[in-house]
């Protein structure tokens, strides 16, 4: 038997597309024991879709760590919990991948390190921002180079962070889609600075700088505008506090005081709306920690 919880992540913050990564206490628990044939079967967020099959992210993941290593997977039986919604903008696919990778590797004794299983997992997501932070926990900001990925892991504060998810159909191959294919020199200039001084002000917990420096220019405009009510709640999300799209979105993440965040979450989720989207809300605090094994 093994046993593992795995946080939420949201990518982006604001200026730092696909390399900055945060990890959130909002946690899928997951189980996995020997069995005569693999299922898997889940409660919580997502549980009506992903019931359907036992083929998935995380059993892919799982099968794929142990396929590197030369070894054929074990028949398993999978049962979690998960708090983390889908389709939102909080790393719910980075999450799978995350479990499965480092379930698999505690099941051949730990052979490979945990840059390894980053490079294994960003490969499958395709960017290394929410499975870095998955897997470490904190800040991370991650790069990929021909040499392979570089990470840096900082120590967060306790900062109370608002998630307002609206009840909207955002698939993440849509939310490239609207991306576009060139940006100017000087919006790159904005974003390299500006995603320089979202990460000190994280690190450091300075709020009021953080709200003065989340801002994006090449990636969130273009986003909001086709999420509906998205740019009415975010403009109400970045007067209480520092607000982005968490990751693709649709999701609104905001840094607040602790005494405004259920003003926060009312008005943001008011804002949705008053453009006839229902929205609902999480509070909770960014995570030093990332995937680990919890007692049996």
């Amino acid at each position: 038997m093994l046993r593992i919880r795995v946080p939420a992540t949201s990518a982006n913050l604001g200026p730092g597309f696909d390399s900055l990564g945060l990890a959130l206490n909002l946690w899928n628990e997951i189980s996995f024991e020997a069995a005569d044939k693999t299922s898997y079967q889940v409660s919580g967020e997502g549980a009506e879709r992903l019931n359907r099959s036992a083929r998935n992210l995380l059993t892919r993941a799982f099968v794929r760590l142990h396929e590197v290593c030369g070894t054929q997977a074990p028949k398993v039986r999978i049962q979690a919990h998960n708090n983390i919604p889908l389709s939102s903008g909080l790393g719910s696919s980075a999450a799978a991948i995350v479990t499965g990778l480092f379930a698999a590797n505690q099941f051949l004794g730990k052979p490979l390190p945990e840059m390894e299983l980053l490079k294994l997992g960003a490969d499958m997501e395709g960017h290394p921002d929410n499975v870095a932070a998955a897997l470490f926990g904190g800040l991370v900001v991650s790069v990929i180079t021909p040499e392979g990925i570089m990470a840096r892991r900082f120590e967060v504060p306790e900062f109370c962070v608002v998630i307002v998810k609206p009840r909207v159909d955002w698939p993440t191959r849509v939310a490239r889609a609207v991306l576009p294919k060139s940006i100017s020199r000087a919006d790159a200039v904005f974003n390299i600075g500006h995603a320089v001084l979202v990460t000190d002000a994280l690190r450091l917990g300075d709020l009021d700088f953080l709200k003065k420096v989340m801002a994006d220019r090449i990636h969130e405009p273009y986003r909001l505008k086709h999420i509906s009510g998205g740019m009415a709640a975010y403009e109400t999300a970045s007067r209480i506090g520092a607000a982005a799209l968490s990751g693709a979105g649709p999701s609104i993440i905001t840094f607040v005081e602790p005494g405004l965040a259920e003003q926060a979450q009312r008005e943001i989720v008011t804002a949705f709306g008053e453009y006839g989207v229902m929205a609902r809300g999480i509070i909770t605090t960014p995570s030093n920690g990332g995937i680990e094994q919890t007692a049996i």
